[in-house]
């Protein structure tokens, strides 16, 4: 144990800190309203939706440290942001059988994981398809980066030079770098509001679960559907367009494990991440990829801090500009989206593939509740199975 935690610390650096500090500050302002818009349609009162932040702070912090800890690779895990924006539109669901919904979710996530079901499709999809996907689903960010400089100029142009200042001279530092500086414009333009900060902290809340046919076909198989297709591909294709080997069927395993024990406080669904773990992959995060585990232990860190202070948290990172959070979160993906690209281009034989991937994926198409990362893959094997068809 002691060597362990020895190394650990030896590990641990301030880029990696960063990283593991922006990864959550980008996951939680990015979608944490879909979650409060889902539990305010099931009817939640204020102390269960303080427990729905608490689970899934816990939820995501407990199993993004276990994994990094255990694989020693930045595996980073997230809530399931379509199986949210698909509970915030439903209707005449209560609360009590909205949780046995998210149990038999849970469940069933389990059991792909289990029998390795997910892990031998994944098998089957190339590197450059897998590459593809992840830098369309990354390459949004990017743009919408350059799309605050109309809202927030100041704030996000001193940004952009401060990351092309650091990439020059302190490679290591260049996302710090722009962190502080987007803080510090910010605050000297008065864009920070802390008055709707509200101390304390969260209480988890029980609510025994309920269980019907309809909610398993209504709502907790497209849950299921959304969470795999939409969240754990691209997570799993993250991983690997960063050159690890991460074992995917035990950490399926382990957010199903998750949302089955956290789902009566308001995990309702937990999930490999993709953007997120993007920001803990990159050489940002660290120049050694065997220390860059150490971002997703921090992350696992912070996630836990801001389950344990529920709402508090919450109202800091909505006292941040979300042009700030924007383009924090496109600088420090710039070099994951280029080695994505350099990796799904270079192959000839799958370029074609690779391309329409990537298209399909920044489309932003919705298709039968199902997100883009899923059909840019379909186009993508689609055209692979031509390839090979031609080919013979």
């Amino acid at each position: 144990m002691l060597p362990r935690m020895r190394r650990l610390l030896n590990d641990i650096s301030l880029p990696a800190t960063v990283a593991g500090f922006v990864a959550v500050l980008v996951g939680f302002t990015s979608s944490v309203a879909i979650v409060f818009q889902a539990a305010q349609a099931l009817g939640a009162t204020p102390a269960q939706t303080a427990s729905w932040i608490w689970a899934l702070g816990l939820g995501m912090g407990i199993t993004s440290l276990g994994l990094a800890l255990w694989t020693r690779q930045p595996v980073l895990t997230a809530w399931s942001t379509p199986a949210a924006a698909l509970l915030a539109g439903s209707t005449g669901l209560g609360m009590s059988e909205a949780i046995g919904a998210f149990l038999m979710c849970g469940a069933l996530i389990l059991l792909f994981g289990v029998t390795r079901w997910f892990e031998r499709l994944m098998d089957r999809i190339p590197l450059a398809v897998a590459a593809a996907l992840l830098a369309g689903v990354l390459a949004r960010f990017g743009l919408d980066a350059v799309l605050t400089v109309r809202s927030e100029p100041a704030i996000v142009l001193v940004m952009a030079l401060a990351y092309l200042l650091g990439r020059r001279w302190l490679p290591r530092y260049a996302v710090p770098l722009v962190l502080l500086s987007g803080v510090a414009v910010a605050a000297g333009l008065g864009r920070i509001h802390m008055e709707g900060v509200h101390w304390g902290w969260a209480v988890p809340v029980w609510t025994t679960p309920s269980f019907s046919l309809s909610a398993l076909v209504g709502v907790a198989l497209p849950m299921f559907l959304v969470t795999m297709a939409s969240q754990n591909l691209p997570g799993v294709a993250a991983q690997r367009a960063a050159g690890y080997q991460t074992p995917v069927s035990a950490s399926i395993s382990a957010t199903g494990l998750a949302t089955l024990m956290l789902a009566p406080f308001g995990g309702y669904a937990f999930n490999l991440a993709a953007i997120t773990a993007a920001i803990c992959t990159g050489r940002e995060a660290h120049e050694d990829p065997a220390r860059r585990y150490t971002a997703a232990v921090m992350a696992g860190v912070f996630y836990i801090a801001v389950g344990l202070a529920g709402g508090a948290v919450v109202g800091l990172l909505a006292a941040i500009p979300r042009e700030l959070v924007a383009a924090v979160a496109g600088l420090a993906l710039l070099g994951t989206i280029a080695g994505g690209l350099n990796t799904a281009l270079k192959d000839e034989q799958h370029r074609d593939a690779a391309i329409l991937t990537f298209l399909v994926t920044l489309s932003g198409l919705t298709v039968l509740g199902v997100g883009s990362a899923f059909w840019g893959v379909v186009a993508g094997t689609v055209a692979l199975l031509f390839a090979r068809f031609r080919a013979r």
